[in-house]
């Protein structure tokens, strides 16, 4: 039987909305124990908006991950956990980039390729800490390997940035969270 669930919310993600301007997003967790195995779920919404002196890029969507943890600290009384895990993310997100183009013959024109409703779906190989505060507030990390990206675009354009993945120019990537978390006791470990 559960003992809890945890909620939290990234806090990079927070920090990094107001100071880049690039950049605009957030993310939740959420996780339920069973013994030393947890139960996590994950959603966020990300956007990105890149430019430069003749291209602009715009993608905005949501992406969520479920997966569970193994905790390596069997044995701690304040249920600290060390641990891998695993995931399965999908995603979902719109993009447009616009290109200006001149011709010394025919001026300038733009031109805009775009991409609606575009589903991605990947793994991620996970491994963290979470380390209770006090009381019933947590913080933690999660190390997150990205592997797998597959993607379904309704355009002809190939997706550059995947909300909750990153890049796609690369096979994997690298990501990292930081959360802080509130526990709900459910009763009290054994």
């Amino acid at each position: 039987m559960p003992t809890g669930v945890r909620f939290g919310v990234d806090m990079i993600s927070l920090i990094r909305t107001p100071i880049e301007p690039k950049f605009s997003g957030w993310e939740g967790v959420a996780d339920i124990d069973f013994d030393r195995y947890y139960l996590v779920l994950e959603a966020g919404r990300w956007s990105r908006d890149l430019a430069s002196a003749n291209d602009s890029y715009f993608n905005s969507g949501n992406f969520w991950r479920i997966g569970a943890d193994i905790n390596f600290l069997t044995n701690d009384p304040e249920r600290n956990n060390f641990f891998l895990g695993l995931r399965y993310a999908r995603g979902t997100f719109s993009e447009q980039l616009t290109t200006n183009i001149y011709d010394p013959v025919f001026g300038m024109s733009v031109l805009r390729n775009e991409n609606n409703d575009v589903r991605a779906s990947w793994a991620e190989l996970t491994t963290g800490l979470r380390v209770r505060m006090f009381s019933v507030f947590w913080m933690g990390y999660t190390i997150r390997y990205k592997i797998g990206l597959n993607t379904k675009e309704p355009g002809g354009m190939l997706p550059y940035d995947v909300p909750g993945y990153g890049r796609t120019d690369k096979n994997s990537t690298w990501g990292f969270t930081y959360y802080v978390l509130f526990r709900v006791p459910f009763r009290e470990a054994k």
